[in-house]
């Protein structure tokens, strides 16, 4: 079975599962264990000087790890039953459409109860957001996080088998435990946190795409090109100014982190700023819309092979 079919199989089986509770309670899920990898490796060699090397290095021991390992599942002759389940496994569709929708639900409860929620997925500061910053971030999430969880692993597995796939994981959770975070990790974090962007140069454009065609306004295709380069990130401004095209709502803008704001213009400033509960649902349609156009085209590959 081609990797496409296989891919197909994982995605209907992420779309339809997500991640079972049960099963990453009494088992450590792969991303956990990766993050245990990234901190081992930091303390080890995050020290003394040469830390841009020493931070290179760090990336290549995550490459040689994601090789053997992705190889090794590949090459069990079980049909390929066990590598649908690891692409299954760091697809995230479900649970990032559920952790989206539960914000709209927390949010109707008021404001106070959608900040607590929303900030389990976001990175700013949520103690002072308003329902329309509230909608805003978990609008941005969802967008963000389809090309980070769903489209890139989609992607780098149909290029590069399982150790794509788990490489391109390695890298992303790298980036988010050590890449830029803060002058301690400025130079040893620089070499995964340019890997990152690079693995996610393609995919962040094709997720904005696939928006574009699940909201069917080919508009959209424009607004990303126009306002992509607004973004604080060099991948998520793709995706997240599609989506703010299709859903008519103005992204980004003035927020803060960790106490400091952070005034940077709206992505598609002309759509709405006020926003709220529905506008966040509507988001979670886009999600399963964008996962049915995505879905459609792995069809297509797997029939083209």
């Amino acid at each position: 079975m081609n990797a496409a079919a296989l891919l197909l199989i994982s995605l209907v089986i992420d779309a339809v599962f997500g991640e079972p509770k049960k099963l990453w309670e009494s088992a450590r899920h792969p991303v956990s264990l990766m993050g245990w990898v990234v901190e081992r490796v930091e303390i080890r060699l995050n020290q003394g000087g040469r830390k841009k090397l020493k931070g290179v290095c760090a990336l290549a021991i995550f490459c040689a790890i994601s090789v053997v390992v992705g190889a090794a599942i590949s090459a069990i002759p079980d049909y390929g039953i066990l590598e649908v389940l690891c692409v299954a496994a760091f697809l995230a569709q479900k649970s990032l459409a559920d952790h989206v929708g539960r914000v709209a639900e927390a949010l109707r409860n008021g404001v106070a109860a959608g900040r607590i929620e929303v900030g389990h997925i976001v990175g700013r500061d949520t103690a002072e957001l308003d329902p329309s910053g509230v909608s805003r971030a978990a609008i941005e999430s969802s967008a963000e996080n389809f090309s980070d969880g769903v489209v890139a692993p989609s992607i780098w597995y149909l290029v590069f088998g399982l150790p794509g796939l788990i490489l391109y994981k390695f890298v992303n959770t790298a980036d988010s435990m050590i890449g830029y975070k803060s002058e301690y990790f400025r130079e040893f974090g620089w070499a995964c946190a340019r890997a990152d962007d690079w693995l996610n140069y393609i995919p962040c454009r094709v997720s904005g795409v696939i928006f574009s065609v699940a909201g069917g306004s080919m508009r959209a295709v424009r607004i990303m090109t126009r306002d992509a380069r607004l973004h604080r990130s060099p991948s998520a401004g793709f995706p997240e100014a599609a989506a703010a095209a299709v859903l008519g709502a103005a992204l980004a803008g003035p927020r803060s982190y960790r106490g400091e704001f952070v005034n940077e213009p709206y992505i598609f400033a002309e759509g709405r700023k006020s926003l709220d509960a529905d506008d966040i649902d509507a988001a979670v349609r886009l999600l399963w819309r964008a996962w049915w156009v995505l879905t459609a085209l792995v069809l297509g590959v797997a029939f083209a092979y």
